[in-house]
């Protein structure tokens, strides 16, 4: 559970740190609420990759690195991890999470507040700088919360599907030194696919820790339970849609790609060993 903590904190510290920066660290940045500016967005991209590839660094060897509450639930399903072990593990990251967007902000009040004062705009309106910490999702959704749901299951199912191609040792998969760096390309891959949409949360504790702490903050309704202009009570999808993105990602690469490899292998050893013979 250390683990898990100190290296969601690391993952949030980078990740929302990267959006910070382009949201209202940069001269002229914020200015568009969705979608950011080209260059900002190769930020928050490449910042969340990164995030994710120091956060496996710090807590991988211990814990597996999870940090994300979809994935936890992910190998529970396919019996790659403990049941026992999945709520401690969501507690973890929940905590990490929150701290982390706190240490930002801690950091970062100073622009915040200079931004909003900028703007005219009070806390609980500011949508814009709500946005460095948590997710919404695109005007052009309107109220539907399908659109955005879709995209969170879509963006998370892929996460887990490559995840599960790339620690298969069966499969092409790297050396073990080389998951977090090519698990952070799959996260910045995804930012420059599907991450305008609705922020590609794809972590339940990556969105609901820095929530709950902007709540608290000041951001009110912003941020619980996510009412916008254009949508009301949107907290739900960035943990729901993750969490069945998860599964089905797990699913599809242990439907039709596991039994493949498992069978090949099966057939590998058996050619090896050769006919039996009786022993003399």
């Amino acid at each position: 559970m250390i683990a898990e903590f100190l290296g969601t904190f690391v993952l949030i510290l980078f990740g929302v740190g990267s959006v910070a920066v382009a949201v209202v660290g940069l001269p002229g940045s914020g200015r568009q609420v969705v979608p950011f500016g080209a260059p900002n967005w190769l930020i928050i991209s490449w910042g969340w990759g990164l995030a994710v590839v120091f956060g496996v660094y710090v807590a991988g060897g211990i814990s597996g690195a999870h940090l994300n509450p979809a994935v936890t639930l992910g190998f529970a399903v396919r019996r790659d991890f403990p049941w026992r072990k999945v709520v401690p593990y969501w507690l973890a990251q929940l905590f990490g999470a929150f701290v982390a967007a706190a240490l930002v902000y801690a950091s970062y009040h100073w622009a915040i507040e200079f931004f909003d004062k900028k703007a005219g705009t009070p806390r609980d309106k500011s949508l814009t700088t709500y946005s460095i910490f948590a997710t919404f999702p695109a005007p052009y959704f309107g109220n539907s919360w399908w659109g955005p749901f879709l995209d969170q299951m879509i963006g998370t199912g892929i996460l887990l599907l490559l995840i599960c191609a790339l620690i298969d040792l069966r499969n092409t998969a790297p050396g073990v030194n080389l998951h977090p760096f090519l698990i952070g390309l799959v996260v910045v891959a995804i930012g420059l696919t599907f991450g305008t949409n609705a922020g590609y949360a794809i972590n339940p504790a990556r969105d609901f820790g820095p929530r709950l702490f902007t709540y608290f903050e000041g951001w009110g309704s912003i941020a619980l339970p996510g009412k916008f202009t254009w949508f009301n009570h949107y907290w739900w999808i960035p943990i729901v849609g993750p969490l069945v993105g998860g599964v089905i990602g797990v699913l599809v690469y242990d439907t039709l790609i596991s039994p493949i490899i498992r069978a090949r292998a099966v057939a590998a050893e058996a050619r090896e060993e050769g006919p039996a013979t009786e022993e003399i």
